[in-house]
Formats: structure tokens, sequence, C-alpha cells
């Protein structure tokens, strides 16, 4: 279960970073709002997760979900380059998150 938290707070993590460039420094309420929400709900999963994962694990694993579909979301939905060198880091992040599942 602590597996699942930990992915699921990854994705609010991809939430609340596209929230936090959407909210204009804060002057949209909607967004701000939602980055607020995603992010306590985001911590609060992550929180859980640490209590079975190790930490060093869970918050690379954690980090590396929210900078991938950050990226991602940036790329297509938001005009950001979607260069090949890019594409290529983003599966080198993709790989260490999946090791350090492996590797557990």
């Amino acid at each position: 279960m602590a597996w699942i938290v930990l992915v699921l707070s990854g994705l609010l993590e991809t939430a609340w970073a596209v929230s936090l460039d959407r909210s204009a420094g804060f002057s949209r309420p909607l967004p701000s709002i939602i980055f607020v929400v995603t992010l306590v709900a985001s911590m609060a999963g992550l929180a859980y997760a640490l209590r079975e994962i190790p930490v060093g694990t869970g918050y690379a694993v954690w980090v590396g979900i929210g900078a991938v579909g950050t990226a991602l979301v940036g790329m297509l939905a938001l005009g950001e380059s979607a260069s090949l060198p890019r594409i290529l880091c983003l599966l080198l992040v993709v790989a260490g998150v999946v090791g350090l599942k492996l590797f557990h």
C-alpha cells in the first residue's frame, strides 16, 4: 500500500508544480487553491509512505515521478521543447526510479 500511495503522491507533485506555474505568482485564485490542496495531499502521502519505505528511496522516487510528470506536462500541454536529448534524460530519471524500486 505504501508504494501505491507514494506513486499517487508523486503524481500529485506534478499537479502542484503545474498549478504553481499556472497561479502566476498566486495572483489567480483557482490554480492557487489547487496548488495548496495538491501540495498538502502530496506531502501527506509522502509522509505516510515513508513509514514503510526508507526515506532515501521514497523521496527519490517521489521527486522522480514529480519531475518526469511535470516535464511531460510541460512538453505535451504547455509547449515546452520535446527534443530527443530532453526525452532521453527523462528516460534516465525513469530508469533510476525503477532501479530504486527494484533494488529497495
